[in-house]
C-alpha cells in the first residue's frame, strides 16, 4: 500500500464572472460613507482532490456559498465515492491546510469513521501543500485574464486544463512533496508524526 496514496487539496482560486456587487467604502471619520455600484468579479471556488495519477474529484461550490464543516463532510462523501470508483482497495491519506472547516470536530469525526489519515500540515509552511507549490501556479497562469459567464463554463475550463496536463504532472507533484517535507524538517524541525518515512 502506498502511504501517500491520496492527496486532497482545496483550490480556492477565483475566476471572474460578470456580476454587480454593492461596495461600501468608509473614507475617514470626517467623511460620509459612500455607496456605489461597482462591477466586480464574483468569486468562484472549486475543491480539487488529486493523487499521483490524476484528479480524483473536482467539486465546485455554488456561487455565494462558503465551506463549513457540514459541507466539507458532504464533499468527503463525494470524494469517497470517487475513490471507490477510480482507486479501489487503497488507503487514503489526505493533506489539507488547517482551515476551520478542515479542523472542525465534525470533519475530524468523519475522517476517523472512515479511517482516513490526515498528513499534518504546518500552518506557517505553504510550501508543504502540493497544490500551492505545484498545481495552483500553472493553473493561475492558465486562468489569468479569463472571464466566465457561468459556473459551468468555469468548471469546464478547469476539467479541460486538467485533461491536457502531461501524464506525469501529478506524480511529479507528489514526489516534490517529499523533498519539501525533507527541507522543512531540516530547517524547521517538522516531523511526520508517527511516520518516520513517507514512501510511494
Amino acid at each position: 500500500m502506498a502511504t501517500l496514496s491520496k492527496t486532497g487539496q482545496s483550490l480556492r482560486d477565483r475566476a471572474r464572472l460578470h456580476d454587480l456587487e454593492l461596495e461600501t467604502s468608509i473614507l475617514s471619520r470626517d467623511q460620509k460613507v459612500q455607496s456605489a455600484e461597482v462591477r466586480r468579479p464574483a468569486k468562484m471556488m472549486a475543491t480539487v482532490f488529486w493523487d499521483a495519477k490524476s484528479v480524483i474529484l473536482l467539486d465546485d461550490l455554488p456561487q455565494g456559498q462558503c465551506i463549513n464543516a457540514a459541507q466539507s463532510c458532504s464533499i468527503f462523501d463525494r470524494l469517497r465515492d470517487a475513490i471507490r470508483r477510480k482507486r479501489p482497495g487503497r488507503g487514503v491519506v489526505l493533506q489539507r491546510d488547517n482551515a476551520i472547516p478542515h479542523s472542525a470536530i465534525l470533519t475530524q469525526q468523519w475522517l476517523q469513521r472512515y479511517g482516513w489519515e490526515n498528513l499534518p500540515h504546518h500552518a506557517h509552511c505553504p510550501d508543504l501543500a502540493p497544490s500551492d507549490f505545484h498545481l495552483f501556479v500553472p493553473l493561475k497562469r492558465h486562468l489569468g485574464g479569463m472571464a466566465f459567464e457561468t459556473e459551468s463554463d468555469f468548471v469546464r475550463e478547469l476539467k479541460n486544463w486538467f485533461a491536457h496536463l502531461d501524464f506525469d504532472f501529478f506524480l511529479v507533484g507528489i514526489y516534490s512533496l517529499l523533498s519539501h517535507w525533507k527541507n522543512a524538517s531540516i530547517s524547521m524541525g517538522i516531523t511526520l508524526g508517527s511516520r518516520e518515512r513517507v514512501t510511494l
